[in-house]
């Protein structure tokens, strides 16, 4: 008999943020496979007798291979359990969920997708400032800011990037962020544009500082420090 994955995002971390069918699968399944961000108090909605396996990958940690992660994900379901594989954020933005899917269809096991509220929409909230504005910033744009050696993607759109009149979000570019830019003032993003760095967005640990490319560049230069963050710059980031 074979089992059944869904993939749940788990928002940004605060529980409260968990959607309705988020915590229905959580209640229902068999296996529980979470990422670090989606750890503590979410767990407490899976059922007592679910097997909760952490698979989290983090910066500069020892953490579970890509392969790893999706062959047990392929060996639970086979023995006809009901798996909920936990993202933290939405799972489809930088989750790695392509590898997974890819393994689920291999094997011929079925599988949905639930999506979360994502921490770039979880950030701007808790700034109190919105993602879009009119006439100033039409577009918003998300990127990674490291590859899978944990550099700077040498592949980035930077002219995109350096537009003014975009709001941009940069998930876990806390290492990276001088080089970025570095290589954004060569497209002419003025240093003074005003950024954001979003520490641990949604939980008890919240942190946010508001300042400007060139501040941040220096800050992250002088330490960079262990929490998950995400930066936002651009034309809203200063209100």
């Amino acid at each position: 008999m074979t089992g059944f994955v869904s993939f749940v995002g788990s928002g940004p971390g605060d529980p409260e943020l968990l959607t309705l069918k988020a915590v229905d699968r959580l209640q229902q399944a068999d296996a529980v496979l979470f990422d670090d961000l989606s750890s503590g108090p979410i767990l407490s909605h899976a059922r007592e007798e679910a097997d909760l396996v952490g698979v989290g990958k983090r910066a500069g940690r020892p953490s579970p291979k890509q392969d790893h992660v999706s062959r047990l994900l392929v060996e639970y379901a086979q023995t006809g359990a009901r798996v909920v594989r936990l993202k933290s954020g939405d799972g489809g933005m930088f989750g790695r969920l392509e590898e997974e899917l890819v393994a689920l269809r291999d094997a011929g096991i079925g599988y949905e997708i639930i999506p979360g509220i994502p921490s770039a929409c979880a950030a701007a909230a808790a700034a109190g400032i919105p993602l879009t504005r009119r006439l100033t910033a039409r577009r918003v744009q998300f990127v990674t800011g490291h590859d899978v050696s944990g550099k700077l993607p040498e592949d980035l759109n930077l002219t995109a990037l350096a537009d003014p009149m975009a709001t941009t979000v940069v998930f876990m570019g806390k290492r990276t962020f001088p080089l970025l830019v570095e290589a954004l003032l060569a497209k002419g993003l003025p240093l003074d544009t005003p950024a954001l760095l979003a520490e641990s967005v949604s939980t008890p640990d919240q942190a946010l500082h508001r300042t400007t490319m060139g501040d941040l560049s220096k800050k992250l230069t002088a330490e960079i420090g262990a929490a998950p963050a995400l930066i936002l710059y651009g034309p809203l980031a200063d209100e």
